[in-house]
Protein backbone atom coordinates (compact mmCIF):
# COMPACT_ATOMS: atom_id res chain seq x y z
CA UNK A 1 0.00 0.00 0.00
CA UNK A 2 1.08 3.27 -0.91
CA UNK A 3 0.61 6.54 0.96
CA UNK A 4 1.53 9.66 -0.03
CA UNK A 5 1.15 13.99 0.34
CA UNK A 6 1.87 14.11 3.82
CA UNK A 7 5.03 16.22 6.01
CA UNK A 8 5.44 13.70 8.42
CA UNK A 9 4.24 10.19 9.15
CA UNK A 10 2.55 10.63 12.99
CA UNK A 11 4.66 8.16 15.55
CA UNK A 12 1.41 6.71 16.56
CA UNK A 13 1.16 5.26 12.85
CA UNK A 14 4.81 4.24 12.61
CA UNK A 15 5.30 2.46 16.26
CA UNK A 16 1.35 0.61 15.23
CA UNK A 17 3.24 -0.15 12.24
CA UNK A 18 6.12 -1.68 13.54
CA UNK A 19 3.73 -3.75 16.54
CA UNK A 20 2.60 -5.74 13.18
CA UNK A 21 5.84 -6.41 11.72
CA UNK A 22 5.23 -3.93 8.96
CA UNK A 23 7.70 -0.56 7.78
CA UNK A 24 7.63 1.93 5.25
CA UNK A 25 10.45 2.58 2.35
CA UNK A 26 10.29 5.46 -0.10
CA UNK A 27 11.05 4.12 -3.86
CA UNK A 28 13.70 6.97 -3.94
CA UNK A 29 15.68 10.43 -1.77
CA UNK A 30 12.71 12.36 -3.66
CA UNK A 31 10.00 9.74 -3.08
CA UNK A 32 7.01 12.09 -1.39
CA UNK A 33 5.47 8.63 -0.15
CA UNK A 34 5.73 5.48 1.13
CA UNK A 35 5.19 1.84 0.73
CA UNK A 36 4.48 -0.06 3.92
CA UNK A 37 5.95 -3.87 3.50
CA UNK A 38 6.14 -6.45 5.41
CA UNK A 39 8.91 -9.67 4.85
CA UNK A 40 7.47 -13.16 3.52
CA UNK A 41 11.08 -14.29 4.92
CA UNK A 42 12.48 -12.22 7.88
CA UNK A 43 15.75 -11.28 8.98
CA UNK A 44 17.11 -11.20 12.74
CA UNK A 45 20.09 -11.47 14.23
CA UNK A 46 19.87 -13.27 17.29
CA UNK A 47 22.11 -11.56 19.92
CA UNK A 48 23.78 -14.35 21.82
CA UNK A 49 25.27 -15.55 18.22
CA UNK A 50 26.45 -11.81 16.88
CA UNK A 51 30.02 -12.24 15.74
CA UNK A 52 32.40 -9.80 14.24
CA UNK A 53 35.84 -10.69 13.08
CA UNK A 54 39.10 -10.34 15.12
CA UNK A 55 40.14 -7.49 13.34
CA UNK A 56 36.92 -5.46 14.33
CA UNK A 57 37.39 -6.71 17.84
CA UNK A 58 40.85 -5.08 17.90
CA UNK A 59 39.97 -1.99 16.94
CA UNK A 60 37.28 -2.08 19.48
CA UNK A 61 39.65 -2.72 21.99
CA UNK A 62 42.24 0.15 20.65
CA UNK A 63 39.66 2.37 21.17
CA UNK A 64 40.10 3.51 17.53
CA UNK A 65 36.62 4.65 18.03
CA UNK A 66 34.27 6.65 20.58
CA UNK A 67 30.90 5.52 20.85
CA UNK A 68 27.92 7.66 21.32
CA UNK A 69 24.39 7.31 21.26
CA UNK A 70 21.75 9.80 20.10
CA UNK A 71 24.23 12.64 19.90
CA UNK A 72 22.96 13.52 16.42
CA UNK A 73 20.24 11.42 15.17
CA UNK A 74 19.22 13.47 12.33
CA UNK A 75 23.08 13.69 10.67
CA UNK A 76 23.18 9.68 11.18
CA UNK A 77 19.73 9.25 9.25
CA UNK A 78 21.00 11.83 6.59
CA UNK A 79 24.44 10.11 5.76
CA UNK A 80 22.50 6.88 5.80
CA UNK A 81 20.46 8.42 3.01
CA UNK A 82 23.79 9.84 1.14
CA UNK A 83 23.94 7.15 -1.48
CA UNK A 84 23.10 6.59 -5.37
CA UNK A 85 20.01 4.95 -4.28
CA UNK A 86 17.81 5.01 -1.35
CA UNK A 87 14.74 4.29 0.44
CA UNK A 88 15.48 7.21 3.10
CA UNK A 89 13.69 10.02 1.69
CA UNK A 90 13.12 13.96 3.18
CA UNK A 91 9.43 11.88 4.56
CA UNK A 92 11.31 9.31 6.10
CA UNK A 93 13.56 11.57 7.75
CA UNK A 94 11.60 14.10 9.22
CA UNK A 95 9.23 11.00 10.82
CA UNK A 96 11.87 9.43 12.39
CA UNK A 97 13.32 12.58 13.36
CA UNK A 98 9.83 13.02 15.42
CA UNK A 99 9.97 9.16 16.31
CA UNK A 100 13.39 9.94 17.96
CA UNK A 101 11.90 12.60 19.89
CA UNK A 102 9.12 10.51 21.43
CA UNK A 103 12.40 7.99 22.58
CA UNK A 104 11.66 5.18 19.76
CA UNK A 105 14.41 5.76 17.65
CA UNK A 106 17.99 6.12 18.73
CA UNK A 107 21.17 6.34 17.03
CA UNK A 108 24.54 4.92 17.34
CA UNK A 109 27.24 6.87 16.68
CA UNK A 110 31.20 6.21 16.13
CA UNK A 111 33.60 9.25 16.16
CA UNK A 112 37.48 9.25 15.72
CA UNK A 113 39.73 10.72 17.91
CA UNK A 114 39.56 13.87 15.70
CA UNK A 115 35.68 13.97 16.62
CA UNK A 116 34.59 13.24 12.57
CA UNK A 117 31.48 11.10 12.49
CA UNK A 118 33.15 7.84 10.90
CA UNK A 119 30.00 6.02 10.50
CA UNK A 120 27.05 4.47 12.33
CA UNK A 121 23.18 3.11 12.68
CA UNK A 122 20.21 4.05 13.51
CA UNK A 123 16.62 1.87 14.58
CA UNK A 124 13.22 2.28 16.19
CA UNK A 125 12.61 0.44 19.37
CA UNK A 126 9.14 -0.74 20.67
CA UNK A 127 9.00 -2.83 23.64
CA UNK A 128 12.26 -5.03 23.82
CA UNK A 129 12.55 -5.52 20.35
CA UNK A 130 15.26 -3.31 18.35
CA UNK A 131 13.89 -2.63 14.17
CA UNK A 132 17.93 -2.12 13.36
CA UNK A 133 17.08 0.30 10.06
CA UNK A 134 19.96 1.53 8.09
CA UNK A 135 24.23 1.94 8.83
CA UNK A 136 27.14 3.77 7.27
CA UNK A 137 30.86 4.55 7.23
CA UNK A 138 32.77 6.84 6.03
CA UNK A 139 36.21 5.20 7.86
CA UNK A 140 37.07 1.55 7.24
CA UNK A 141 35.46 -0.79 9.58
CA UNK A 142 32.99 2.42 11.72
CA UNK A 143 29.94 0.75 10.78
CA UNK A 144 30.55 -2.95 12.02
CA UNK A 145 32.12 -1.22 15.03
CA UNK A 146 28.49 0.76 15.75
CA UNK A 147 27.20 -2.79 15.05
CA UNK A 148 29.15 -4.78 17.73
CA UNK A 149 28.43 -1.69 20.11
CA UNK A 150 24.89 -1.91 19.23
CA UNK A 151 24.65 -5.77 19.99
CA UNK A 152 26.32 -4.76 23.56
CA UNK A 153 23.56 -1.61 24.43
CA UNK A 154 20.98 -4.52 23.23
CA UNK A 155 21.81 -7.59 25.42
CA UNK A 156 22.90 -4.99 28.40
CA UNK A 157 19.31 -3.36 28.45
CA UNK A 158 17.69 -6.71 27.57
CA UNK A 159 16.13 -6.50 24.64
CA UNK A 160 15.03 -9.61 22.76
CA UNK A 161 14.73 -9.41 19.27
CA UNK A 162 16.57 -7.71 16.59
CA UNK A 163 15.15 -7.18 13.75
CA UNK A 164 17.11 -6.68 10.49
CA UNK A 165 13.56 -6.60 8.40
CA UNK A 166 15.59 -8.50 5.25
CA UNK A 167 18.71 -11.09 5.13
CA UNK A 168 21.67 -10.49 3.14
CA UNK A 169 24.88 -12.11 2.50
CA UNK A 170 26.35 -8.81 4.36
CA UNK A 171 24.41 -9.23 7.52
CA UNK A 172 24.84 -13.07 7.35
CA UNK A 173 28.54 -12.08 8.41
CA UNK A 174 26.99 -11.14 12.19
CA UNK A 175 24.82 -13.74 12.67
CA UNK A 176 21.55 -12.97 10.71
CA UNK A 177 19.48 -15.81 10.12
CA UNK A 178 16.62 -16.17 7.98
CA UNK A 179 13.33 -17.23 10.32
CA UNK A 180 9.73 -17.57 8.82
CA UNK A 181 6.76 -14.55 9.25
CA UNK A 182 5.33 -16.85 11.82
CA UNK A 183 8.50 -17.74 14.16
CA UNK A 184 9.21 -13.66 13.49
CA UNK A 185 5.49 -12.88 14.83
CA UNK A 186 6.05 -15.27 17.97
CA UNK A 187 9.16 -13.30 18.73
CA UNK A 188 7.70 -9.67 18.07
CA UNK A 189 4.54 -10.65 19.99
CA UNK A 190 7.10 -11.85 23.27
CA UNK A 191 9.16 -8.77 22.97
CA UNK A 192 6.23 -6.18 22.83
CA UNK A 193 5.23 -7.73 26.01
CA UNK A 194 8.22 -6.69 27.69
CA UNK A 195 9.67 -2.89 28.19
CA UNK A 196 13.23 -2.09 27.98
CA UNK A 197 15.02 1.19 27.57
CA UNK A 198 17.85 1.56 24.81
CA UNK A 199 20.67 2.96 27.58
CA UNK A 200 24.25 3.12 26.56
Amino acid sequence: MKSSGQKIIPPEILLNAYSQGIFPMSESRDDTGVGWYSSRVRGIIPMDSFRVSSNIKRIIRQGRFECRVNTCFRRVVEECADRNSTWISELIINSYEVLHLARHAHSVEMFDREGNLAGGLYGVTLGAAFFGESMFRHQKEADKAALWHCNEILQKNGFILWDTQFYTEHLAQFGCVRISRDEYSRLLKNALMKEVSFKF
